[in-house]
């Protein structure tokens, strides 16, 4: 009962405490354990039987006597406080602040595990959002309402890759405005100051909600972060109408910290000993994102996560592939020649793209020209292997022509500055520019009707 301290603990094992149950303790209800000097500890309850509740200790359990200790039943799961007043500030993993500020002005507390949204209550996502980067608003758009996580690797630039996007991206022939919710978890302190300081800079840390969980913090109050910053997005976007674009890095941290207490709990191990639920788990955060009827607002995911070994196949980019709808995968090799941003051309994919390009949302021309551009650079990466064989100078003229098409995509198309902001027309024009360095018979997927009125333009510039 609330307000009411049982003494005694069953057991302490790292994070995880084991207490008797109260007769209505109930799944994820916040506990207080307090020591022997009355230091208050908050956990929940992450699993029960009929004897005893497992609790999830958010800090450390050391000074913790299981004579002396004492637990508080709360009946209440873990919830946070929002309100407008939530733009600007900066709070920790469990949603306390920690920019010198008092807690917001609120009297309404939400939930931080959230409600799963009704499928049928959905709107269909088809919204274009322009980034400015070329290589994802041509080739792999992000569309409102998406998840569209990045998969990097350590060392990647993956960060200045979500600064960038947070700092260019609108919606196209809208004045609306997007605010920012970012989650970090288990982020070095530089990586912190650093989106902290783009926002700075960029004059969009008013309209910005940041929740931290520094490397130093305890590891599983990286499992609370994700959850308070979507709640906040969710109070943003349906309650208060705005589009919200939501960052959250680094998801791997994050399963770490899964298989931290699934380790702790005993529980049967998985792929590379992550949970089984590990799929499932994923799928409450990235499922909160979406569009639904009633609001204007809005939730679009980038979840960032770093592929242990840049392998792909690595149990979380491929269970995060299977949920999101698809994937900019940021390329070593790339990078290493000094491109930016990094994003590989055929790895990377956007499956909502289709739905929000063409005549009246971006330009009538923008899905054959970057269908033709992945085709032609498809045969690109071929023509290299084959190079590497029998040389560049046993090429066919044609495949010659290729090589040079796939080096000025490379140079022209995939890399610009990290703070070059391209339009979408001026993306698709350089795409148009690029193709007219190939035959015309080539061009296979395109209309001759659009190669009429586009590649004109195109081929006066370049001999301009």
């Amino acid at each position: 009962m609330k307000g009411i301290e049982y003494a005694g603990l069953e057991s302490v094992d790292g994070p995880i405490v084991v207490v008797k149950r109260s007769e209505n303790s109930s799944y994820d209800e916040v506990v207080y354990v307090r020591d022997k000097f009355g230091e208050k500890r908050t956990g929940r309850i992450i699993d029960l039987n009929e004897e005893s509740a497992v609790v999830q200790i958010f800090g450390t359990t050391t000074g913790l006597d299981l004579t002396s200790a004492t637990v508080e039943f709360l009946e209440e799961p873990m919830e946070l406080r929002v309100g407008k007043g939530l733009l600007g500030r900066i709070f920790n993993g469990l949603g306390k602040p920690i920019d010198g500020y008092p807690e917001i002005i609120s009297d309404k507390k939400v939930n931080v595990n959230g409600c799963p949204i009704n499928p049928y209550a959905r709107v269909y996502p088809r919204d274009f959002i322009q980034t400015g980067i070329s290589s994802i608003d041509g080739m792999n758009t992000l569309i409102r309402g998406q998840k569209l996580p990045i998969f990097s690797g350590n060392g990647l630039p993956h960060n200045k890759l979500a600064a960038q996007i947070i700092r260019q991206a609108k919606l196209k022939g809208s004045d609306e405005d997007f605010v920012m919710v970012f989650a970090g978890m288990g982020i070095k302190y530089d990586v912190s100051q650093f989106f902290k300081h783009t926002f700075e800079e960029s004059g969009v840390l008013s309209k910005v909600v940041m929740f931290q969980s520094l490397a130093d913090a305890p590891s599983i109050e990286r499992i609370i972060t994700p959850r308070c910053a979507l709640t906040a997005a969710e109070y943003l976007a349906y309650e208060c109408n705005m589009h919200v674009l939501v960052v959250m890095t680094d998801m791997t941290n994050y399963c770490e910290a899964l298989r931290e207490i699934s380790t702790t709990r005993g529980e049967v191990p998985g792929r590379k000993g992550y949970p089984g639920y590990l799929y499932s788990n994923l799928a409450e955060l990235y499922e909160r994102a979406g569009k639904v009827q009633g609001s204007t607002g809005s939730i679009t995911q980038i979840p960032i996560l770093s592929m242990p070994n840049d392998d792909i196949s690595h149990p979380i980019p491929d269970l995060t592939g299977y949920i999101t709808e698809g994937q900019i995968v940021l390329d070593r090799e790339m990078s290493q020649k000094g491109m930016y941003p990094p994003v590989a051309g055929l790895p990377s994919l956007s499956r909502l793209m289709k739905d929000g390009i063409g005549d009246g949302m971006t330009r009538e021309d923008h899905a054959p020209v970057s269908s033709q551009l992945f085709a032609a650079y498809s045969k690109v990466k071929t023509i290299r292997n084959l190079a590497s064989i029998i040389g560049e100078e046993e090429l066919s003229p044609l495949d010659q022509l290729y090589l040079k098409f796939g080096n000025e995509l490379e140079a022209k198309f995939f890399t610009q500055g990290e703070y070059e902001d391209r339009s979408i027309e001026e993306t698709l024009d350089l795409g148009w520019k690029l193709l007219s360095i190939l035959p015309r018979e080539e061009l296979y997927r395109i209309k001759d009707e659009l190669i009429d009125k586009y590649m004109a333009n195109s081929e006066k510039e370049i001999n301009g």
